[in-house]
């Protein structure tokens, strides 16, 4: 019968007793763990946890014996699992990871408009060192998302954000304040490294809330969203704002970052795991006994299990998992390359610096479009899902028929803007292909991000933390390439190219839809994911009325 959702198999003799509880401290089930081998606990570990707490709390005469190990979980329906949160709360968790992530990607793009700026006050002509307060921040963008993302996943999603969010905020602040530029590109490093968390630890928290696919789908298309407007707000505000000085760029972001604080103070702690472990130590004050236990208590840790395991999870993903190395292709490729478009048009059209971030207005309207159709798209499916259609029983129809929509799309947007962008040829010609670019990348991009976090579930935050990266790192080259590129081959063929590439990629989620069952099946963490759920099922039937196999009498309830 499985623990908490934890596998295991018949008892041997002479092994301790490992006994669970579900929802209350009173409900126990005694299981003979036998059956611990199989646990993926470490025993000796766990030994050692007991003698430490047994050095802070005196056992009561009626605590169970120091041969036993009692271990905590969820039952069905217990008010302190996240899923089975309220509205409200699972609303105010929602809120709170969009408010953060809109600081997060517009604090990449805040400098964009105070390019002249800066190169004016702090004496640089280089082109490629102006690039350089954007691409250091996204620099922070590749290592952070590889810390936070599986650091959440030990230490809990509230603990990181707020560190990480308090960083994030000081540093601007400190860019605000950057007497040479040298400094305030370190700052930058600093604050993208803060900035990275929101965008690969929010993914988590949803998944921690949302069992549904259908609300977590929606949640998700609100992050992607917000993901997408930071960018965008971001120019327009430094370009008007840097007029009155380049350092007021920096004081606003600071601003809205310290107003956004405010609401983050109000995150409860949704990973499941940590909200067990503070169960567990509560229980183990308020009992006497030593000997409660989360799951992930009994878990190996230490620096080399944090090294080899957790920290290289993303990086497992990134190199060994066929649905990341794809998805983070399609998705690596989309980010730069509207921004190195757009800004061709400033030099093209001799748009002032606050005019020259309007062009992206249309990439906005084409986000909320694209909102527009994954909802309706998502009604689709529930009304065939209700009338069981085998179609909308594919794991794959759920959300990657969008990033074939979103595919062509984004191409004919490239090879607009590329062909479009001309002395002779009005502004706004150029300027509309935002529209299809738009409506293109978020549907990529929701389609995408919500197949790896229904793939992944648990380790949605160490797969967006992986995506994430590999983002960064596009965005990080790729600026610094564009104008070599754009001098060489001019703004038809240029944009031409990256036409074809992206037109290349169109087939990725075509093929998913094709091969995506193959797929998940060689992928070590879905099947072992896959396990757990099973195993975790199990363990709520066990907890159901009426079930007498291992059922015990404790504290005159039974378990």
């Amino acid at each position: 019968m499985p623990v908490g959702g934890l596998p295991q198999n018949r008892p041997s003799d002479g092994d301790p007793t490992v006994t669970m509880i579900a929802s209350r401290p009173s409900n126990l089930k005694r299981i003979n763990s036998r059956q611990s081998r199989h646990l993926r606990f470490n025993e000796e570990d766990v030994d050692q946890r007991i003698e430490v707490e047994r050095g802070d709390l005196t056992p009561t005469s009626g605590s169970i014996s120091p041969g036993s190990k009692t271990i905590i979980s969820f039952s069905h329906g217990d008010p302190e699992n996240p899923i089975n949160w309220s509205t409200r709360k699972k609303t105010v968790v929602i809120l709170v990871g969009v408010v953060t992530v809109i600081n997060s990607t517009l604090g990449s793009a805040l400098p964009g408009g105070a390019t002249q700026y800066l190169a004016s006050y702090f004496h640089i002509t280089s082109q490629e060192q102006l690039v350089l307060p954007i691409s250091m921040y996204l620099v922070g963008y590749v290592f952070g998302p590889l810390l936070f993302g599986p650091l959440s996943e030990t230490y809990g999603r509230k603990r990181i954000m707020m560190w990480t969010f308090s960083l994030f905020t000081i540093f601007t602040l400190a860019c605000a304040v950057a007497p040479t530029w040298p400094t305030l590109l370190i700052f930058r490093l600093i604050v993208g490294i803060g900035a990275a968390c929101p965008v690969s630890v929010v993914g988590g928290l949803y998944a921690d809330i949302l069992n549904d696919p259908v609300e977590r789908g929606r949640a998700i298309s609100m992050f992607m969203a917000a993901t997408t407007f930071g960018p965008l707000l971001g120019p327009i505000i430094s370009g008007f704002v840097s007029v009155v000085g380049w350092r007021w760029t920096f004081w606003v972001g600071f601003i809205i970052a310290g107003v956004s604080f405010i609401p983050l103070l109000f995150l409860p702690e949704t990973y499941g795991p940590v909200i067990l472990q503070k169960r567990a130590q509560r229980m183990r004050k308020e009992t006497g006994n030593p000997n409660i236990f989360a799951p992930i208590e009994l878990e190996k840790k230490g620096v080399k299990q944090m090294m080899t395991v957790t920290l290289t999870r993303p990086v497992r993903m990134i190199l060994f998992e066929a649905i990341h190395i794809l998805s983070s292709s399609k998705a690596s490729f989309l980010d730069p390359l509207f921004n190195v478009e757009a800004d061709r048009l400033t030099g093209i059209y001799g748009m002032s610096t606050g005019v020259s971030a309007l062009p992206f207005i249309p990439i906005g309207i084409g986000a909320i479009i694209a909102c527009g159709i994954f909802i309706y798209y998502d009604s689709i499916l529930q009304r065939a899902k209700s009338r069981n259609a085998h179609w909308s029983t594919i794991e794959e129809n759920r959300r990657l028929p969008l990033a074939c929509l979103g595919g062509p799309l984004y191409v004919i947007s490239l090879f607009w803007l590329g062909w479009s962008a001309s002395p002779h040829i009005h502004w706004i010609v150029p300027t509309l292909a935002g529209l299809p670019f738009g409506i293109g990348f978020l549907l990529i991009f929701m389609a995408l991000i919500n197949y790896l976090t229904d793939a992944y579930e648990i380790f949605a935050a160490s797969a967006l933390a992986a995506a994430s990266c590999a983002r960064a790192v596009f965005g990080v080259v790729l600026p610094l390439a564009a104008k070599p590129m754009y001098d060489r081959l001019g703004v038809n063929w240029a944009s031409s190219l990256l036409g074809f590439l992206s037109l290349g990629m169109t087939v990725i989620p075509f093929a998913f839809i094709r091969y995506g069952d193959r797929i998940r099946a060689n992928s070590k963490f879905c099947q072992y994911l896959l396990e757990r759920k099973m195993e975790m099922e199990e363990s709520m039937a066990s907890q159901e009325p009426g079930r007498s196999s291992g059922e015990e009498l404790v504290g005159g309830e039974k378990s």
